[in-house]
């Protein structure tokens, strides 16, 4: 009988040349927008800004993979209900350009009005 196979961790870590980043459980690179503050999501204000930064919503399988500090992770409440993870307080979004896991190529991609870093370990922005 096969083993079942569990879903990957929401929010992981992954070296890639811009350093360890977070990425989602496809491996996806995770951003932060400069605009937003803490626990407050602005892109959701800017007129089709989700569509090409879509929030980070909680996956099937556990929240944090190896290195990533539970304790940083928590939601927000955006209008209309939806529930967008964030990490040390920054709301979390991914890019729907990035076509392969791990793409830094829009790492501080400024956009919006505001920078697209991604994010280390310790929630520090990575530019």
């Amino acid at each position: 009988m096969a083993a079942a196979r569990s879903a990957a961790p929401t929010l992981q870590l992954r070296a890639t040349k811009v350093g360890k980043i977070l990425v989602n459980s496809r491996g996806f690179t995770v951003y932060v927008f400069s605009r937003d503050r803490r626990k407050v999501d602005s892109c959701v204000r800017i007129h089709d800004c989700l569509a090409v930064w879509p929030i980070l919503t909680r996956g099937s399988g556990p929240l944090a993979g190896a290195g990533v500090k539970s304790s940083l992770i928590g939601t927000i409440r955006l209008k209309g209900g939806a529930r967008q993870l964030t990490y040390a307080g920054h709301p979390l979004y991914t890019y729907t350009g990035d076509r392969r896991p791990a793409q830094t190529s829009y790492v501080n991609f400024f956009q919006f009005g505001g920078h697209w870093p991604a994010l280390n370990a310790a929630g520090g922005e990575v530019k």
